[in-house]
């Protein structure tokens, strides 16, 4: 795997590092391993994404303080927090922060790689998204006009009639923008095409 998609553990006890990282290697990820949450924010504006497993509590920093540090980039990194059973009540503050998950210790292999694969999946996810939000972006910037006017009208829930009236144009010459709308964005049905428009609503807004 290249490291823009690795598995970044994040805990001061050098046992559970080497731990980690030989489960996760074992399971074919890329794994970086950092000894404080410092050492992996120094890192974190060269990396373009991946999955983190940090524990909760260490004294340089706690998991809490860096997820408020990653809260800009926590889509791009979803974050497991390791929490010993004391901790419970901060591993619930960290999913509240933006964690996507939490580990007891003593931790389980099976948990962890399952975690890990939930995270690897969100990601994957959010690529996609991002793929078809970029895509839509590129066909509603080749709509005329007029059709993004009706394309608007058609996401606030106008009614051809309701449309026309705004645009000062009939309801039937709606419907022809309506139908081309439907072939400029490769969409199969009106609720399709009201879904494109949304995720890239600040495109049509």
């Amino acid at each position: 795997m290249d490291e823009s998609v690795a598995v970044h553990v994040i805990d001061d006890d050098e046992f559970v590092r080497e731990m980690l990282s030989a489960l996760l290697s074992a399971a074919a990820y890329d794994v970086r391993t950092y000894e404080s949450p410092r050492a992996f924010l120094e890192r974190l504006p060269a990396l373009t994404n991946g999955c983190v497993i940090t524990d909760v509590q260490m004294p340089d920093m706690t998991g809490l303080q860096l997820l408020q540090h990653m809260q800009a980039r926590l889509v791009e990194f979803p974050t497991i927090v390791l929490t010993g059973v004391a901790d419970v009540p901060l591993a619930v503050e960290a999913l509240k922060s933006g964690a996507s998950d939490f580990i007891e210790k003593p931790i389980d292999s099976v948990a962890v790689l399952k975690a890990v694969q939930s995270a690897m999946h969100q990601l994957t996810r959010t690529a996609e998204q991002s793929g078809r939000k970029t895509e839509y972006a590129h066909r509603i910037a080749a709509l005329t006009t007029r059709e993004r006017d009706v394309l608007r009208g058609l996401v606030a829930g106008a009614s051809n009639k309701t449309i026309g009236r705004d645009l000062e144009i009939s309801p039937r010459t709606v419907e022809n923008y309506r139908a081309t709308l439907m072939v400029k964005m490769q969409a199969a049905s009106l609720s399709e095409l009201v879904r494109m428009a949304l995720l890239s609503e600040d495109l049509v807004s």
